[in-house]
């Protein structure tokens, strides 16, 4: 039994996804960012951090988007959302899971937090780069998928697909939204077709990107 703590289109987005997908009996406690319960003690107590996602698992908490997403794959095997251990294949996977953790996932919070990363004077030139980095990752990713896609790890989605799903999601609005790219507007295409997201939009009330 899990109990995720979440909030709309937020980074408990792909971890709230994969629970739909796998079908995996779960409840939803959904926190107001904006009233900051996020940073409430007794969420704290559970994710120090005070960011989403939380998972309880078996009342035990779990934090960390990717490694949740990483969790969840390997504890539901039969859903084949991750190759076999030991395999290059889960090499690979590794590689881009934490590709758009390290990369592209902190680019996104700079792009959206400006001021928090470089204080309010050079917030325009932070988010000037962070849109850089953001755009030197698509181009790096629609460059590997056209050679090896249609998905991250080829013929077969992965739950690296549905992270990468989820950050594409957030550039939406941005001057050049990750779907400019041609494989990677189709991919996108292929994930919003699974039965999954539509149901994960109307859990969570959003319409945008749909």
């Amino acid at each position: 039994m899990y109990t995720l703590y979440y909030s709309p289109g937020a980074a408990s987005l792909v971890v709230h996804w994969l629970l739909i997908e796998i079908g995996a009996k779960h409840e939803l406690r959904k926190l107001d960012l904006a009233a900051g319960e996020h940073r409430r003690p007794e969420y704290l107590a559970l994710n120090p951090n005070g960011v989403v996602p939380t998972l309880l698992v078996h009342g035990e908490p779990l934090a960390e988007a990717a490694a949740l997403v990483l969790h969840l794959a390997d504890v539901h095997p039969s859903f084949g959302l991750a190759p076999e251990p030991g395999s290059i294949e889960r090499g690979r996977y590794y590689q881009w899971v934490l590709h758009l953790a390290n990369t592209l996932q902190p680019a996104f919070r700079t792009w959206f937090y400006p001021g928090e990363a470089a204080g309010e004077a050079p917030a325009e030139a932070a988010q000037t780069l962070a849109r850089q980095r953001i755009e030197a990752a698509w181009e790096r990713i629609e460059a590997h998928l056209a050679k090896r896609g249609p998905y991250l790890l080829g013929a077969s989605v992965s739950a690296a697909d549905f992270y990468l799903a989820m950050l594409m999601r957030w550039s939406r609005n941005m001057p050049r939204p990750a779907t400019d790219w041609p494989q990677l507007a189709a991919l996108a295409q292929r994930m919003k077709a699974r039965p999954s997201f539509r149901t994960l939009y109307e859990r969570e009330g959003l319409t945008e990107w749909a």
